[in-house]
């Protein structure tokens, strides 16, 4: 037994139960993956996997059990490397961040530099993309720690804690008629071309149950995942926007009107991630201070056990 068959087997069903993917993520031949396998279930003397011919078709039962321990083993081994580390280099390494672009692009630049300043000699490594991405990223510790608005929390993988909360804004030429409006209705911003994020971004979800609840149905003109190019296309005058508010902060957007949607869309929440069980470096602790001074070391070392709710926060 050893830990190049459990990362063959981790990789196998990462991929689908795809030898030939798994074989190419993991830079080593499709033959050689196969043959790892199998010498692991003779050892184990069960099957992990069924097979049709030389397919594998799907997980076992006692390969199910046997994924649960491999995952245990090597979340260890990571934490291992990671102790040493610390101990070896306390002030240095590298932190890697998996988040969205609105929170790299708004957010994160402070607590970066902030970070930068206390540990000079920590490499800072920015992952960008969906709150999906985001949460595998962490799983699979590509990331030491996520940070996004949508899907953490459904990952029972993962520990995350809320960091803040944030609502979404109307963003208007000074031209548009809303723009004069004092009081603008839901009702108001489905009768317009709607210029807004992806789907599984920055709180979509949030705005489409709004929606939803009010039976309208509105007309989603574009879609994008960058706050920036939406606030383009509303000043090229091809609908009205809604962004998350921070990124309506500052001179470069006094050429549009804002209106804070709060009451309309209700809240947002922010939230981090990390991978449940991990052992975290100094500079991990500080980060997340960072984002907000209410997580703590010792609170979120109480949560990476289980013992604290998001009540607490």
């Amino acid at each position: 037994m050893n830990l190049h068959q459990f990362r063959f087997v981790q990789e196998a069903v990462r991929r689908n139960l795809n030898l030939t993917e798994a074989a190419k993520a993991l830079h080593t031949s499709q033959p050689g993956v196969s043959k790892a396998i199998i010498e692991l279930e003779e050892e184990l003397g069960i099957e992990i996997f069924s097979r049709h011919g030389k397919r594998l078709k799907r997980v076992t039962e006692p390969g199910e059990h046997v994924l649960e321990s491999i995952a245990i083993i090597m979340r260890e081994v990571g934490n291992l490397k990671r102790i040493g580390d610390q101990y070896s280099a306390q002030d240095s390494g590298t932190l890697s961040i998996a988040t969205t672009h609105t929170q790299a692009r708004y957010v994160l630049p402070v607590p970066v530099a902030k970070l930068r300043e206390s540990y000079p000699k920590v490499n800072i490594s920015l992952h960008q993309g969906s709150p999906d991405q985001v949460a595998r990223m962490v799983i699979e510790e590509t990331a030491e720690i996520g940070m996004a608005t949508e899907s953490l929390a459904s990952y029972p993988e993962l520990v995350t804690l809320p960091c803040y909360e944030w609502q979404h804004v109307l963003v208007l030429p000074h031209n548009h008629p809303l723009a004069r409006k004092e009081r603008i209705a839901l009702e108001d911003i489905a009768a317009e071309p709607i210029i807004t994020y992806h789907p599984s971004f920055t709180g979509r979800t949030r705005i489409d149950t709004a929606f939803a609840q009010r039976h309208l149905d509105p007309r989603i003109a574009l879609e994008a995942i960058d706050s920036d190019v939406i606030k383009t296309y509303v000043r090229l005058g091809l609908g009205i926007g809604i962004v998350a508010e921070m990124a309506v902060k500052g001179e470069a957007d006094q050429d549009l009107v804002t209106r804070p949607l709060g009451q309309l869309l209700g809240q947002n929440v922010a939230r981090i991630a990390l991978k449940r069980g991990a052992y975290l470096r100094d500079f991990v602790y500080q980060f997340a201070s960072l984002l907000s001074d209410r997580l703590d070391r010792n609170l979120i070392m109480k949560a990476m056990t289980g013992h604290v709710n998001d009540y607490e926060l």
